[in-house]
């Protein structure tokens, strides 16, 4: 581990992040467990186009830039140490590159490790990117009155279809690219970078399915894979869904694959993060629908 930890080189100089940063990224969430969805090796390797993801280190902390000009931003350093002291270099160090300066993402717990207000730093909450965290047993089992509209859209998709969940096996990963594909034209993902940017991310994940530490399930309707999902565990209770995508056609499907995928994968697990909501009225609608039973709270941290 130390040879790979050599291979990162010292800020202000950083390097491409790539598959090569998967056991010392592993080996550090192990250590420090994370509590946001967005701190596993595969979120930030199959995203890290979107973000432009270089990383370096500082002291005995991983450093993640995303490298986009003027958007440029800081991810939290991961790591032991003077944090307050890491955070202040990482900031200083957009600021001289003439960027304005931000740690995003930074979760409410670790807020309470720096002394930022004596430090010169501001802490603003950003909702869009807070991460929903549900009892696993309570998207599983579906109980009581608030679930009953789940309950019923399931129960009549099974009446209406006929339909068998499977584990993601590679030999589905063509059908699941497919589905994608289909959805993206449907959805015109050419033009709203965000889809853009997140079909990227999901052919990634797929096409990489072999190499990263994720299960998957699926959906077949009279034999044709129609819905897919893609979790991985975040820490020792929770897992986190990082992909889920199905043909709008057919109506409570999206129901099915979470409660299916939970039930038959990850019932082992007292939580579920679905991570974020990223603003969107619907989304978030969908989210709360589901009643979490807290949020994970980020924060994007910079210069006062």
């Amino acid at each position: 581990m130390e040879d790979l930890w050599k291979k990162i080189p010292e800020i202000p100089q950083f390097k491409e992040f790539s598959l090569e940063e998967k056991p010392l990224l592993e080996a550090a969430f192990l250590r420090f467990p994370p509590v946001i969805s967005e701190f596993t090796f595969t979120n930030l390797f199959i995203w890290r186009q979107a973000y432009q993801l270089k990383i370096g280190r500082f002291r005995n902390f991983i450093c993640l830039l995303s490298d986009k000009g003027d958007q440029s931003f800081f991810f939290p350093p991961i790591g032991e140490g003077d944090r307050c002291e890491t955070f202040g270099t990482l900031l200083h160090y957009l600021q001289e590159r003439g960027v304005s300066p931000k740690i995003v993402r930074v979760p409410e717990s670790m807020l309470a490790q720096i002394a930022w207000e004596r430090k010169g730093m501001r802490a603003d909450l950003d909702r869009d990117q807070s991460d929903y965290i549900y009892l696993t047993r309570d998207l599983i089992r579906l109980d009581g009155r608030k679930y009953h509209r789940k309950r019923n859209h399931i129960k009549q998709f099974k009446e209406k279809y006929s339909y068998q969940y499977l584990s993601l096996m590679p030999e589905w990963i063509s059908e699941c690219l497919r589905l994608e594909t289909d959805w993206c034209d449907l959805r015109h993902c050419e033009v709203v970078p965000g889809l853009t940017n997140e079909s990227i991310a999901i052919k990634e994940a797929l096409t990489h399915f072999g190499q990263l530490n994720m299960k998957g399930g699926v959906i077949l309707i009279d034999g044709k894979l129609e819905a897919f999902t893609l979790g991985e565990p975040l820490n020792p209770e929770t897992v986190v869904i990082h992909i889920e995508k199905a043909n709008p056609a057919f109506e409570g499907l999206y129901p099915v694959v979470n409660q299916a995928f939970l039930e038959q994968e990850w019932s082992a697990y007292l939580y579920v993060n679905r991570e974020q909501d990223l603003g969107e009225a619907g989304l978030r609608k969908a989210k709360e629908s589901y009643f979490p039973h807290h949020m994970i709270h980020k924060y994007t941290m910079t210069l006062v």
